[in-house]
């Protein structure tokens, strides 16, 4: 496995490790509204999974513009449980391995047309990497999130993922 891959192994892990702790508090957590980056647990996670579809989409040949087009608006689409959200993150998950299992260099350039910042070359490698970095960023927010609202967070660091999945780097 190449570090990439290994990285998005990591955000799977992670968010898995973070949506595992909102699934042990009262129910009433995920959408309980706190004064922070977003207005409850669900927008946040809606947030990252439509960020994460968007970028999945940009690798696999949408045009940027067409990708914000097609996953923003679930943006603001939350799901009344957390079960929901570990369905449709394993669902994007799946599809995010199956197509690193399918590329052979993620050094290849794509043009990309940012809507909110211009036309650029950039590498599926430098995707991957803004994924996992968007994804750790609020997983940060969440954490915040969570003690604002009286609970405590959990780990969801690299250096754990190191430990509880020595294997994947051999």
């Amino acid at each position: 496995m190449n570090y990439l891959e290994e990285m998005v192994h990591y955000h799977v892990w992670a968010s898995q490790i973070i949506m595992q702790r909102i699934q042990e508090l009262p129910a009433s957590v995920l959408h309980q509204e706190v004064n922070s980056s977003f207005p409850t647990l669900a927008h946040a996670l809606s947030h990252m999974n439509a960020v994460d579809q968007m970028w999945y989409l940009v690798l696999t040949g949408t045009s940027m513009p067409e990708a914000l087009q097609i996953c923003m608006p679930r943006n603001e689409e939350t799901f009344a449980t957390i079960e929901e959200y570990f369905e449709r993150y394993a669902e994007l998950s799946n599809q995010y391995l199956t197509w690193f299992s399918q590329q052979t260099d993620l050094e290849q350039l794509l043009l990309l047309d940012n809507p909110f910042a211009g036309v650029r070359q950039t590498r599926f490698a430098e995707i991957i990497l803004h994924l996992v970095n968007h994804g750790t960023y609020h997983r940060g927010n969440i954490s915040t999130m969570l003690r604002q609202l009286g609970h405590a967070s959990v780990m969801n660091d690299y250096s754990r993922f190191w430990y509880e999945n020595s294997n994947t780097s051999e």
